[in-house]
């Protein structure tokens, strides 16, 4: 698509030379006053607009503000006879890119439009890759409707705007860092850098070195000074998770911060004054860490401003079918594929397994689920052993057309089991190979259909139980 220019002059001699001179590569449009191109910006979109500063009427300045203001900002070059210091400083801070002198260098115009073209497609970019982040890290977009999971991010959308320290608690793949990250999407600070540091895959000098920086020659092999992780989140975040681990000197800079709001680089004197919201992560209560001795409790204090508690996958099983299918669809659509269904009978396992390793051990399994594929179905005889413990009363989620228009129709398929008590592995295995031995009449081909699995699968079984073999071979 060829780029559009707009050139704003009073002086009909100018706009029309120029016009002439970027025909050829360019959708050109003239207007002779401020006024004109106003009424251009409401008909058509501009890529870049450039402007004469000194008119009748409005000035060159009312015409930067007013297009800037648009929803499409174009890229302003400002041009003037009057080539003062004063003008050029005044157009830039309106939001000019550049600043011309007349009589125009046609060379030094190409180079500039070409410039301004690059900038304006970088900073559409960037504002796309935001939107992206906005909608990845949105409290909307969180899977989950159990009562523990509303009420936490009830909580963090309160607090999120604020200026607030945070500290997030929560077993290992509970979502901690997602969580942070959703606090930053969602705080005035969106538009800043938010930046992680893993503080428990730091050795102690190293991790100082990465929060607070280093001068030259702060230790062996430090030849140049570096910038840390708090410097670098300056006017945003920083998240520091497993922040029990980190050591006494750590904690003692880091309440310095929260004192202060400045930091020293390691080898350095010279306090660097800094505006960075923290927000804490841990898997280790830091109450009980105070009571041993090994966590400063004027830092806990400092840190604990606002405690949020995540949940571990074990107390939301409601979830599970909505995680399952979640990821289920995702992973297939990285991988190009169908996704697999979840038989109920499987789900029944998957709901009462414990996920120690909760959503991401979860996320882990759909996705091997997708890559291996399991023929478009999975069943309970497709599970692996650690899944398989008793197998609870079939909660209503889990059951065929239980709740209407659940994302957990998406996975589940089949029967649901009977309606009341427990059965154990190899009782309800028995039980579902002599159900589609009777209903098959005894045909092995049609029996594997039945249950979602393959006829060797059915074998295997079979042989385990000889005296339900009463199939026709």
């Amino acid at each position: 698509m060829v780029p559009s220019v707009l050139i704003v002059d009073d002086e009909k001699h100018t706009r029309e030379g120029l016009r002439q001179a970027l025909e050829d590569n360019y959708d050109v449009s003239v207007a002779a006053s401020a006024d004109e191109a106003f009424n251009l910006f409401d008909a058509q979109p501009f890529d870049v607009i450039l402007t004469d500063l000194r008119m009748p009427g409005k000035s060159g300045l009312k015409v930067i503000d007013k297009a800037l203001a648009l929803p499409a900002r174009p890229a302003v070059i400002m041009m003037t006879a009057y080539g003062s210091i004063d003008s050029a400083v005044e157009a830039m801070k309106r939001g000019a890119v550049d600043f011309l002198t007349k009589p125009v260098n046609l060379e030094r115009l190409e180079v500039l439009i070409q410039r301004a073209l690059k900038t304006r497609t970088l900073e559409t970019e960037v504002q796309q890759l935001h939107e992206r982040l906005d909608d990845k890290f949105s409290f909307n977009s969180v899977v989950g409707h159990s009562p523990l999971l509303q009420a936490v991010l009830d909580r963090v959308k309160l607090v999120a705007p604020s200026k607030a320290t945070i500290l997030i608690e929560g077993e290992s793949g509970t979502g901690k860092e997602l969580v942070a990250q959703g606090i930053h999407q969602a705080s005035p600070r969106a538009r800043a850098p938010f930046i992680a540091v893993h503080c428990a895959a730091l050795s102690e000098a190293l991790l100082e070195s990465e929060i607070f920086g280093h001068e030259r020659g702060a230790f062996t092999g430090a030849v140049e000074r570096r910038v840390g992780r708090f410097e670098s989140a300056d006017g945003g975040t920083l998240f520091l998770d497993e922040i029990g681990e980190i050591s006494a000197s750590t904690q003692v800079k880091l309440l310095r911060f929260l004192e202060t709001k400045s930091i020293e680089r390691v080898g350095g004197s010279k306090p660097i004054a800094l505006d960075v919201r923290l927000v804490a992560a841990t898997n280790r209560r830091l109450d009980e860490l105070v009571r041993e001795g090994k966590f400063r409790e004027d830092l806990f204090f400092r840190l604990n401003v606002v405690r949020i508690t995540l949940p571990p996958l074990r107390e939301r099983t409601e979830d599970v079918p909505l995680l399952l299918a979640h990821y289920l669809k995702l992973f297939a659509q990285e991988n190009s594929v169908e996704a697999p269904v979840i038989e109920a009978g499987a789900l029944r396992y998957l709901q009462a397994y414990r996920w120690p390793g909760n959503i991401r051990e979860l996320r882990n399994f759909c996705e091997n689920a997708v890559v291996l594929g399991r023929g478009g179905r999975l069943t309970e005889f497709d599970l692996e052993p650690k899944f398989r413990g008793e197998v609870p009363v079939v909660p209503p989620s889990a059951r065929p057309g239980g709740a209407a228009g659940s994302p957990a129709t998406a996975v589940v398929a089949g029967s649901a089991g009977p309606a009341g008590g427990s059965l154990s592995v190899e009782q309800n295995e028995r039980r579902l190979l002599r159900e589609a031995l009777v209903k098959s009449r005894g045909n092995r081909t049609d029996a594997a259909k039945l249950m979602g699995v393959s006829r060797r699968t059915l074998h295997r079984k079979l042989a385990q139980w000889p005296e339900l073999d009463v199939t026709d071979h």
